[in-house]
């Protein structure tokens, strides 16, 4: 079957530079972009936008979707660029945009992504060991009914090893001649 549509992975959360949670956003984008997966962002975020930045760097897609109605600046960390005029409501759009949603670090935005994520059975792929509220999320799911996967990772290799799991790169050895 010949398919067009590449993954989407949406990537959420915060973390600032110089810590490492936002190393791990950096390699998390490149390694998405490598794997042939569209990274979805807001780009607002340090940890969101170096993800989108590394991955255009490696030549990878990155879809933007941006609260305001105007287009960001040409250095804007994107190939597609969505200005939906929504401000806070563009939380549902990125939900909704991803195969499975990453999560690094949070605060109070990247909580109402998660749950709408988690209302529209997304998978979620929260960073471990790093601080912030995705360390919660594997203990804590945002409630009881089990509505989506969520697999956690502290490295990339186990991030790629998750989106594996969820068929949405193929095995490495499945690659092979």
């Amino acid at each position: 079957m010949n398919t067009h549509r590449k993954p989407q992975v949406c990537v959420l959360g915060s973390a600032e530079p110089g810590s490492r949670a936002y190393d791990l956003a950096a390699e998390a984008g490149e390694a998405l972009a490598k794997l042939g997966v569209t990274l979805v962002s807001g780009c607002g975020s340090p940890a969101t936008r170096i993800a989108a930045e590394r991955a255009v760097q490696a030549g990878g897609l990155v879809l933007s979707i941006v609260p305001p109605a105007e287009m960001p600046p040409p250095d804007w960390p994107a190939t597609v660029v969505l200005p939906c005029g929504m401000g806070d409501a563009r939380n549902l759009l990125m939900a909704l945009a991803g195969d499975a949603c990453i999560v690094i670090g949070g605060r109070a935005g990247t909580k109402s992504e998660v749950h709408l994520a988690w209302l529209h059975k997304r998978p979620l792929l929260p960073l471990v060991g790093c601080g912030g509220w995705s360390d919660e999320l594997p203990s804590n799911p945002p409630d009881e009914r089990a509505n989506s996967r969520i697999l956690p990772w502290s490295t990339v290799a186990e991030l790629q090893a998750n989106l594996r799991t969820l068929g949405l790169v193929a095995d490495a050895a499945s690659n092979t001649a």
